[in-house]
């Protein structure tokens, strides 16, 4: 017998201020690709969730943290931080007008629409690089997932976040004691050398096993105070 494949689905297609996003399904799963890059999906969501709980795990028990969520994705993040009562305010930085709007009026809704929903969250759309240099906002924790990790970005341009400068800002806009969590699709030991030299504390790596490959990591470091 032969095996028959679901081909995937073109649900929308657009040109992006960065490039061509296009939003598939594939199966029962959607996926979110950029410039011909696989960037997401909806099969797993168990990094995107150890994002948001390792930062939260690392924080110094202050009551309603604010956390910066950079990336909307697939909203497997924003679902889970909206989730737990425990977060403040909620924000989240995405560039890509065609994701945001695949949340609040297309098929990423059934993930996001109750986060959405919830007072405690803001959706900003801008360029995650940009706003860290620019924002006079602080936060208890940023929980970066905008590239496939520090050596693999999206954007060439976004490589300057994983730098010391992209480093310094964000250790700008973090508060005294603050967490820094950034997900990978494969752990980094450069970069939490580069953590170290850029003047953050405990860092460390949490790994999600994957079925096949490296396994996904969450880089994890924290600011001084």
């Amino acid at each position: 017998m032969t095996a028959v494949y679901d081909t995937p689905v073109v649900l929308d297609r657009r040109e992006g201020p960065y490039g061509e996003v296009v939003l598939r399904r594939h199966g029962v799963l959607l996926q979110i690709i950029a410039n011909g890059c696989f960037l997401m999906d909806t099969s797993d969501g168990r990094s995107e969730r150890l994002l948001v709980d390792a930062a939260r795990a690392a924080l110094d028990g202050r009551a309603a943290p604010a956390v910066l969520i950079g990336g909307l994705g697939v909203g497997f993040s924003l679902a889970h931080a909206a989730a737990d009562p425990g977060w403040g305010r909620i924000t989240v930085v995405e560039r890509e007008p065609a994701v945001i709007d695949w949340h609040r009026d297309g098929p990423l809704a059934e993930i996001s629409a109750d986060a959405l929903a919830d007072p405690r969250t803001t959706i900003v759309r801008a360029d995650l690089v940009a706003y860290v240099n620019e924002t006079s906002d602080t936060f208890d924790a940023l929980c970066l997932d905008i590239d496939n990790g520090p050596g693999w970005t999206v954007t060439e341009d976004n490589g300057s976040l994983y730098s010391p400068a992209g480093l310094a800002a964000c250790a700008r806009v973090l508060r005294p004691g603050g967490v820094l969590a950034v997900w990978s699709a494969e752990p980094s030991p450069e970069f939490e050398g580069t953590l170290r030299n850029a003047g953050f504390q405990q860092v460390r790596t949490e790994e999600v096993p994957v079925a096949r490959g490296v396994p996904d990591a969450v880089h994890l470091a924290v600011r001084p105070g």
